[in-house]
C-alpha cells in the first residue's frame, strides 16, 4: 500500500492512532462491499469534524445533468452517477449525558482500524475520554454478508472503565442524504414511506427521474455483557425521512454493552416496489434466526471459498503481499457475479468518484481476472451485459451520425447510454468497441465454451464491425482506409490520426467477425439465419468490411 500510514500485513489493512486528518481518506481504504451494496468507512456515532458519508446500492443511479457552456450532436446529456444512498449504520450515542463524537473527546488512544480481508469484516477499536471525565473502550465491528447480500451487520461495543455509565443508543435510518458530488446541488431521493414496529424500522425512498424505489431497514437488539436484554425502544422519533429508536443501558464499571443493528437495503431492482418493507422484514427474520456468531461464521467461510480460487501469494514483501490481496479483494467485493445487469465501478463502493459506472476496463482488465478466478458463468454475465445493450450501443452510434445497426459502445454508462462528458472520449475514444469485441474471443479462448458467440457474441460483433467499417475512409494519397481523429488509449493526445492501437483494433474486429460469421454458418445453420435476418446482413456488406479490413 502507498499510504504510509497503513501498517504492512499480509491479510489486513491496518491503521493505528487516531488523525482527523487521515479519516476521509480511511473512510475509503477500509470500504467494504457484497457486490450488491457498499459501504464507506464512517463512523458510526455523529462525528463533527470533516468526513464523506457514502452508503451505495449496486445498479441503482441518478441521471446527473451535463453542465457545459457548449453542446454538439450526440453529446451526452447527463453525466450518469450512484446515489449515495440512505444511510442505515448510523447510531447516536450519548454517555453519562454527553453527546459521543471523537472530534469532541478530550482524549483518543490505543486507536485501531482492521479491515480484515481473509475474513470480510472491518473493526474499529480504541480507548476515549470524554469531556465529562468518563472513559471508555469502544470496539465495533461491521461487514455486509456475502450469503444475504441484502444485509449489514454491526456490533457496537461500549465498556466504561472509570466509573459506571448511563449509556443511551440512538440507531436511526435516514433517507435525507446527498451525494457530495452532484451537478446541481439536486436531492436525488424521494421519502415514500416510514414504518416501524417494535426494533425495526423501516423507510422507503424512490430516486427523482430513475425512480427506483429502496425500503431502508434496520432491527437493533441491545444486551449487556453478552446477554441480551430482551428491551423495545423507550423513545422513537419519526419523520418523513428518518426513523431513530433510543435505548438506555445502565452499565457498571468493566461492564461492556452492546447495540446490535441489522440493516441494508431491499430495493425495487429485485422486488416488487409495493412488497419492499415486507422482504426486509424477511431479512430481518432470517438474520435473527440466525444470529450475529453465526452470520459472521457464514461470512468468514464465504470469504474462504473466494480465496481458495483467487489468492495470489508473494514470500518475502509484506507490502507487495498486502496490495495485491487488496486489490483481488476489491475486486470480489464490488463484483461477485450473481447478476448481469451489474457491472464493475472502477471505484468500487469507496466513493463517489466516476460515478459507479461501467468503462471499458471491464473487458480490457477485469473480465480475465474473474476468468480465472471463478465459475465462467461470472465471465458470461459480464458479456451478457454488453449483448443486453447492443441496441443503447446502436442509438450511441446513430446519434453521431452512423446507419444500418452500426454499434458504438460507451465510454461511461450505467444502462447502455454514452453518459461521459469530455468531448475527446466521448467521441474520439473508440477504441472502447474493440475491447468489447476483445473480451468476446477471450472468454471462449479461455473457456472453450463457444456457445456464447452464436447464442448472443455474433450480435455484438456484427454491431462493432459496422461501426468501424463506417468509421473509416479512404485516402487517394495513401491508397488505403485511414481512421482520423481519435484519442488513444493513453488519453495523452487527442484528435490524433491512424492511432496504432485503434486501426489495429479495428481491423481485427472485422477479421475475426468475418471469421466467426463463417463458423457460426457451418457448425449453427439455425443461429446464423437467425442473426443474419435480425441484422439484415448480406454478402454484398461483407465484401466492404474486408476491404476496409485488408
Amino acid at each position: 500500500m502507498n499510504q504510509d500510514y497503513i501498517v504492512p500485513d499480509n491479510w489486513s489493512i491496518i491503521e493505528q492512532g487516531f488523525d482527523v486528518e487521515r479519516v476521509k481518506s480511511s473512510e475509503s481504504l477500509f470500504s467494504i462491499g457484497n457486490g450488491a451494496m457498499g459501504q464507506r468507512a464512517n463512523f458510526e456515532e455523529s462525528y463533527s469534524a470533516e468526513t464523506f458519508q457514502g452508503s451505495y446500492i449496486a445498479g441503482v443511479y441518478y441521471p446527473d445533468k451535463t453542465k457545459v457552456g457548449w453542446w454538439k450532436n450526440g453529446y451526452p446529456e447527463y453525466f450518469a452517477k450512484v446515489l449515495n444512498a440512505p444511510n442505515w449504520i448510523g447510531i447516536d450515542i450519548e454517555i453519562n449525558g454527553e453527546k459521543f463524537d471523537l472530534n469532541a473527546c478530550s482524549e483518543v488512544k490505543n486507536f485501531r482500524r482492521e479491515l480484515n480481508m481473509k475474513e470480510g469484516w472491518y473493526n474499529r477499536s480504541f480507548n476515549a475520554v470524554l469531556q465529562n471525565g468518563t472513559e471508555v473502550v469502544v470496539n465495533v465491528t461491521r461487514f455486509l454478508s456475502l450469503t444475504a447480500d441484502e444485509l449489514g451487520v454491526i456490533k457496537y461495543e461500549i465498556t466504561p472503565l472509570n466509573k459506571a455509565a448511563k449509556i443511551i443508543f440512538s440507531p436511526y435510518v435516514d433517507a435525507g442524504v446527498k451525494n457530495e458530488d452532484a451537478n446541481w446541488e439536486e436531492k436525488f431521493w424521494e421519502p415514500m414511506d416510514v414504518q416501524h414496529s417494535g426494533n425495526e424500522a423501516f423507510v422507503v425512498a424512490r430516486t427523482f427521474k430513475t425512480h427506483f424505489s429502496a425500503a431502508t431497514y434496520m432491527h437493533n437488539s441491545i444486551q449487556l455483557n453478552g446477554s441480551d436484554l430482551k428491551v423495545a425502544a423507550q423513545d422513537v422519533a419519526a419523520g418523513k425521512d428518518k426513523v431513530q429508536f433510543s435505548y438506555v443501558v445502565e452499565a457498571g464499571q468493566g461492564e461492556t454493552a452492546s447495540l446490535i443493528k441489522f440493516g441494508g437495503y431491499t430495493v425495487s431492482l429485485n422486488h416488487d416496489e409495493n412488497n419492499l418493507i415486507s422482504a426486509a422484514k424477511q431479512v430481518i427474520t432470517d438474520a435473527k434466526a440466525k444470529g450475529y456468531d453465526a452470520l459472521l461464521d457464514e461470512q468468514k467461510a464465504a470469504w474462504a471459498s473466494i480465496w481458495e480460487m483467487a489468492d495470489i501469494t508473494i514470500d518475502a514483501d509484506v507490502k507487495a503481499q498486502q496490495g495485491i490481496r487488496f486489490n483481488i479483494f476489491q475486486l470480489n467485493q464490488t463484483y461477485l457475479g450473481k447478476d448481469p445487469r451489474l457491472n464493475i465501478g472502477p471505484k468500487g463502493f469507496t466513493g463517489e468518484k466516476y460515478g459507479g459506472s461501467t468503462y471499458w476496463d471491464t473487458e480490457a482488465y477485469c473480465i480475465p481476472f474473474y476468468m480465472a478466478t471463478k465459475d465462467q458463468q461470472v465471465a458470461r454475465n459480464l458479456l451478457t451485459y454488453r449483448y443486453n445493450h447492443l441496441e443503447k450501443a446502436i442509438e450511441n452510434a446513430q446519434k453521431l451520425g452512423f446507419t444500418n445497426g452500426a454499434a458504438l459502445y460507451p465510454m461511461v454508462t450505467m444502462n447502455g447510454e454514452e453518459c461521459h462528458n469530455e468531448w475527446e472520449i466521448t467521441f474520439e475514444e473508440i477504441h472502447r468497441n474493440g475491447a468489447i469485441a476483445f473480451a468476446i474471443y477471450n472468454f471462449y479462448r479461455f473457456t472453450g465454451d463457444y456457445s456464447y458467440i452464436p447464442e448472443k457474441g455474433l450480435e455484438v460483433l456484427i454491431g462493432i464491425s459496422r461501426f468501424w467499417q463506417q468509421r473509416a475512409t479512404y485516402s487517394t494519397n495513401r491508397n488505403k482506409y485511414v481512421i482520423l481523429g481519435v484519442t488513444g488509449p493513453n488519453e495523452y493526445e487527442n484528435n490524433v490520426n491512424n492511432n496504432f492501437y485503434t486501426n489495429y483494433i479495428a481491423k481485427w474486429c472485422i477479421d475475426y467477425t468475418l471469421e466467426q460469421i463463417a463458423k457460426v454458418e457451418e457448425k449453427y445453420p439455425a443461429d446464423h439465419s437467425r442473426i443474419m435476418a435480425k441484422t439484415n446482413l448480406d454478402a454484398a456488406e461483407l465484401a466492404k468490411w474486408k476491404k476496409v479490413a485488408d
